[in-house]
């Protein structure tokens, strides 16, 4: 199984610019809790989710609408193509502590979102036949992602 085969096609996004009032309200229309940022060529240059709002505005007395979206975004974005096999974007997510990873061509530039909760969705029980994708290799990688344990841990 690929990438490109649970993906989410045509992303919403947002760019550097942008206020975070704007991006949190796009956040909110499309029912996502993350946003690529991309430049003007759909290159992304980082990835701004609702908690990156939150932390940003809690921590100071700024207004969303004064505040770009540059500004609090992540710049050290988790990757993968749309051609790469699953499990090699689970290992992403479980190696990053992320739930949503943008998709990108090998230029960089944005085709598509994969997540954790599509990946679930895709995923099948493992009754003795090893599926592609198995609802244990779901767990693992949220075990992964939310469980901070030290190295020697089974989920790390």
């Amino acid at each position: 199984m690929r990438v490109q085969d649970i993906m989410t096609r045509s992303p919403k996004y947002c760019m550097s610019e942008m206020n975070l009032a704007q991006a949190a309200e796009l956040l909110w229309t499309a029912g996502c809790g993350a946003l690529p940022v991309v430049d003007e060529r759909q290159k992304v240059i980082g990835i701004l989710t609702d908690r990156d709002i939150c932390i940003r505005l809690g921590t100071t007395n700024d207004r969303a609408s004064q505040v770009s979206v540059g500004e609090a975004m992540s710049r050290h974005v988790a990757l993968c193509r749309p051609e790469d096999e699953i499990h090699s974007a689970l290992r992403v997510m479980r190696s990053r502590k992320v739930h949503r990873i943008p998709v990108v061509t090998v230029e960089g530039k944005l085709k598509g979102m994969l997540s954790i909760s599509e990946i679930l969705l895709h995923a099948r029980h493992d009754d003795g036949t090893r599926p592609e994708l198995s609802h244990e290799d779901v767990t693992s990688t949220l075990c992964g992602i939310n469980v901070h344990c030290p190295p020697t841990c089974k989920c790390a």
